[in-house]
């Protein structure tokens, strides 16, 4: 196929996804990301787990009609998955470039995902491509300078330092990213929305509990009266249960509560509490 039928081809997926976008835009995210892609200005996207920051990413790419090439960081991730590492083939070394390299090759969307949860040594080498100059000099592969194509646009996402294997970013790495937005859990009625979208059913009345339930929830671990806050999956989750034909409140047992149970009979007790006093026995 011609580059041009690729393109029509791209579009027309494009215009299908977005005919079945499961993100609701309610805090108009999508304008934030335009301006600044108009811009050359990368961006961070802050929230809790499960708030839908990755679907928002893949959804503005393909907005915009860009391959989209994303990491997830962790305490595994290395500088070769980044920059790329030295290969060996038929008795000839070579170097595979790695998925921060080939995105600046080609210009693409690079999705860098809990990009707080990264070690020291990964983040520096993510600085040093990211700033200003939009260049990096792999010293892995005898000194090989890569400068960024034009297009290429860098969006990355973290979430509270009070989640587990989170860190605080440095000041020099975090001024990469001037443009900010706050992702949390939305309204009740939005969140209402995008459960529907995922459920078959029609138990409208039960899924408002439960999100209220998850609502109560995340206000208590908050304030850090419980250990764990429900995200949007599980609202999703418990949508999908009563599709199944499962009693709400053996459904909100089974995915908000049992949960609770790791950290102790107290703290399942208090959810079992908060769910009687909704759903009843």
């Amino acid at each position: 196929m011609s580059n041009l039928g690729n393109l029509k081809l791209w579009k027309l997926l494009s215009i299908i996804v977005l005919a079945e976008s499961l993100y609701i835009d309610w805090n108009n995210s999508f304008e934030v990301l335009d301006k600044a892609y108009e811009a050359g200005l990368f961006v961070l996207i802050i929230g809790p787990k499960g708030t839908g920051k990755t679907t928002l990413v893949r959804e503005f790419a393909t907005r915009k009609g860009k391959k989209l090439e994303s990491i997830n960081f962790s305490l595994r991730t290395r500088e070769s998955h980044l920059v790329g590492s030295k290969t060996l083939e038929s008795g000839s070394v070579g170097f595979e470039h790695g998925i921060l390299v080939k995105s600046m090759k080609e210009g693409s969307m690079l999705y860098l995902d809990e990009i707080n949860s990264a070690e020291a040594d990964v983040l520096l080498r993510l600085d040093e491509a990211l700033d200003d100059r939009r260049q990096i000099v792999l010293k892995e592969a005898g000194g090989e300078l890569v400068e960024a194509t034009k297009g290429w646009f860098v969006i990355s996402t973290i979430n509270p330092l009070s989640h587990v294997g989170t860190k605080e970013l440095p000041p020099q790495l975090l001024s990469r990213f001037p443009v900010r937005v706050r992702l949390d859990y939305p309204p009740e009625e939005i969140e209402l929305q995008i459960v529907k979208k995922y459920v078959r059913g029609s138990h409208e009345n039960e899924l408002v509990q439960g999100i209220r339930l998850a609502n109560t929830l995340r206000q208590a671990a908050a304030v850090e009266e419980l250990y764990y806050s429900p995200s949007l999956r599980e609202t999703i989750a418990f949508g999908k249960v009563l599709d199944s034909g499962m009693k709400p409140r053996q459904a909100a047992d089974i995915v908000f509560a049992n949960v609770y149970a790791q950290w102790g009979n107290v703290e399942y007790q208090k959810v079992n509490d908060i769910i009687t006093s909704m759903f009843g026995n």
